[in-house]
């Protein structure tokens, strides 16, 4: 059976200019899931852009969210630039005029997520377009009800003990709530009240005793691991992820994790499509049990 999994190491990375970039300037990405691998729905990569890097303004035939990891990138669209910052958090529509480019004093990074998978027989689905003029980028004001396409996420956001009204940075809404259950706090990030159709990006967090049984779903999942340690099980293979390693579950993938460390276990989980109203997960132990009794 070809596997329906796979998983890339921080040591792994390579770093090269997206096709459809021409003779941009220290703007790279590493990707992480593309149509060479299992994935139909999902591509999932790491985007560098160097100090006075930019890319070529150019519109996508697909969504695109991003995460914010290092640096300070400027995200250049018809409506303004965008000044970002670490745990700054975003979604490009399709067809949306944008460039990238980095003015700050270091190297800029952010994970980015595209759905449905560019083609790399159709140019990446991706077209440059006429430059955008250069407009004086303005930090992402979270609280602002204008904002409609940013957010931005802290570590101590996924603290459930911290999600009174003073600690917040967002006025109390759905947008601030949390999903908490079994020592594992989710909190969505990128969804439909962003605009996004055909896909979804979110962080994980599990405490010292977080774990998930196996389950599947009839949609993929990308994980990218910002802290601790997790123990992970796909299709019955094992494995033991950190910082900077990535790990993709396609449609059906058996999996299951939990928390291999001392302290919190953080992740960047994507998913496209986005999830049904119904039936997203298929835990094994409630199949398991049904077996027994009809046994």
């Amino acid at each position: 059976m070809t596997s329906r999994h796979l998983v890339r190491r921080a040591g792994d990375a390579r770093f090269a200019a997206p096709p459809w970039a021409g003779d941009a300037s220290g703007f790279s990405r590493w990707s992480i899931v593309d149509e060479s691998g299992p994935a139909v729905h999902t591509a999932f990569g790491i985007c560098a852009c160097e100090p006075a890097g930019a890319s070529p303004a150019h519109v996508h035939s697909y969504e695109e969210s991003f995460f914010v990891l290092d640096g300070e990138p400027i995200l250049q669209t018809a409506e303004g630039a965008f000044a970002l910052r670490p745990g700054d958090y975003g979604f490009v529509p399709v067809g949306a005029p944008h460039a990238w480019r980095n003015a700050g004093d270091g190297p800029a990074r952010w994970a980015e997520m595209l759905a449905p998978q560019p083609r790399g027989r159709h140019a990446e689905d991706t077209q440059l377009v006429p430059s955008l003029p250069e407009s004086p980028p303005e930090l992402i004001d979270v609280r602002d009800p204008r904002t409609r396409w940013f957010g931005h996420i802290e570590p101590s956001n996924m603290e459930a003990g911290k999600q009174s009204q003073d600690l917040l940075a967002l006025s109390a809404s759905m947008r601030t709530a949390l999903l908490v259950y079994s020592g594992i706090t989710v909190k969505m990030m990128v969804d439909t009240d962003l605009g996004a159709q055909l896909e979804t990006m979110f962080m994980v967090q599990y405490d010292e005793n977080g774990v998930a049984g196996t389950h599947d779903h009839p949609f993929e999942e990308t994980y990218y691991f910002l802290e601790g340690r997790a123990e992970a099980v796909f299709d019955g293979e094992r494995y033991e992820l950190g910082p900077g390693d990535a790990a993709f579950a396609g449609v059906g993938c058996v999996h299951g994790f939990a928390n291999a460390g001392q302290g919190p276990l953080r992740w960047l989980e994507t998913q496209a499509p986005q999830p049904p109203a119904r039936y997203s997960y298929r835990f094994t132990r409630d199949w398991d049990y049904l077996e027994d009794r009809l046994r």
